[in-house]
C-alpha cells in the first residue's frame, strides 16, 4: 500500500497512540506547541539508535526553540520501553503496530534495498506548528546527520 505524501501547509493528521509506558498520547495534547514527529523503522537497530540518540543529544536547543520531539515506530510497547530505557531517551516514543498513523502521514510504502522492492517504514520527519499545520515534511531522510540537517533548516 502506497500512501499520499503530506505537503507543507496541510493540517497534520490527528492521532492517539500508546507511548513506551502504555499511556495514551494524542497529537492534540500538544496544541499551541511546535512538534517534531519522526517515524523510524525499528527500535534498537543501528540506524534508528543513531537517529534517536541524535534527537536526544539535540533536545535542549530544540526545546529552547519551542519544539517537542515525538518518535513513532511500528514496534510494540515493550520493545519501545526497552529502547527508551537502554538509550536513556528524554522524549516520548509511540507505538503504531497497526501502521494506521504511518499511513496517514505517508510514512509507509514501497522501498528498495539492494535492488529488491518491498513495503516498509519510510524514515520521515514532520515539523508541525502551533496551529497543527505541517511546516516541513521530510521523507526518506538518512538516520545519520538528519538532526543536524533539520536544525539547519529550522535555523536552530
Amino acid at each position: 500500500m502506497t500512501t499520499e505524501r503530506l505537503e507543507e501547509g496541510t493540517k497534520a493528521p490527528t492521532f492517539t497512540l500508546p507511548n513506551q509506558d502504555g499511556d495514551k498520547v494524542k497529537l492534540t495534547d500538544f496544541k499551541g506547541q511546535k512538534v517534531i514527529v519522526y517515524f523510524f523503522p525499528a527500535a534498537s537497530t543501528p540506524g534508528c539508535t543513531k537517529e534517536a540518540c541524535d534527537f536526544n543529544d539535540n533536545l535542549n536547543p530544540l526545546k529552547a526553540a519551542g519544539y517537542t520531539v515525538i518518535g513513532i515506530s511500528k514496534d510494540p510497547i515493550k520493545k519501545l520501553k526497552k529502547f527508551h530505557t537502554d538509550q536513556k531517551l528524554n522524549f516520548v516514543l509511540l507505538s503504531d503496530e497497526s501502521l494506521e498513523v504511518h499511513n496517514l502521514f505517508g510514512s509507509y510504502g514501497a522501498k528498495v534495498l539492494y535492488g529488491r522492492q518491498y513495503e516498509g517504514v519510510l524514515r520521515s520527519t514532520f515539523v508541525i506548528d502551533e496551529k497543527g499545520k505541517i511546516t516541513l515534511p521530510l521523507y526518506n531522510v538518512k538516520a545519520t546527520g538528519h538532526v543536524a540537517m533539520l536544525r539547519k533548516q529550522l535555523g536552530i
